[in-house]
């Protein structure tokens, strides 16, 4: 991934986002992981975890249990050092086969070199027909 680094400006906060979404769907947890800092703290919902090796074991975990994943983010707002995004996504349940789209925010905090220190991040699910699906 591309090292983007603060202060933001619209354009490089907009790059930003772009790289993520892209990482995300790739859906490669090693690979993911090094955007962020070796102790970044995370917020998914309901948990709160630190450092890379957990967000490796989240992302691993979330992929099994979402399966035909696909993400959109979307740039909220930027400061120097912070991005605010609004994202959807859509996946299909392993244990139930049920499609849903998830709808949320999360909030990014960079170091100096541009790797994520604190990701904060609200979503709800909301379940939906196949047919219903924005991204294939």
């Amino acid at each position: 991934m591309e090292k983007l680094v603060p202060p933001f400006t619209k354009e490089t906060a907009t790059l930003k986002v772009q790289l993520a979404e892209d990482a995300w769907n790739s859906k490669n947890p090693e690979k993911i992981s090094l955007a962020y800092t070796i102790d970044s703290e995370w917020r998914n919902r309901d948990q709160f975890f630190r450092g890379r090796k957990a967000i490796v074991a989240f992302f691993k975990h979330k992929w099994n249990k979402e399966q035909h994943y696909k993400l959109k983010k979307y740039l909220w707002s930027y400061t120097d050092n912070r991005i605010s995004v609004r994202f959807e996504y859509e996946w299909k349940d392993a244990t139930t086969s049920q499609w849903k789209r998830t709808h949320g925010n999360e909030h990014w905090e960079f170091d100096e070199e541009g790797l994520m220190r604190i990701r904060d991040m609200s979503a709800n699910d909301v379940e939906i027909e196949e047919t219903q699906r924005k991204f294939n």
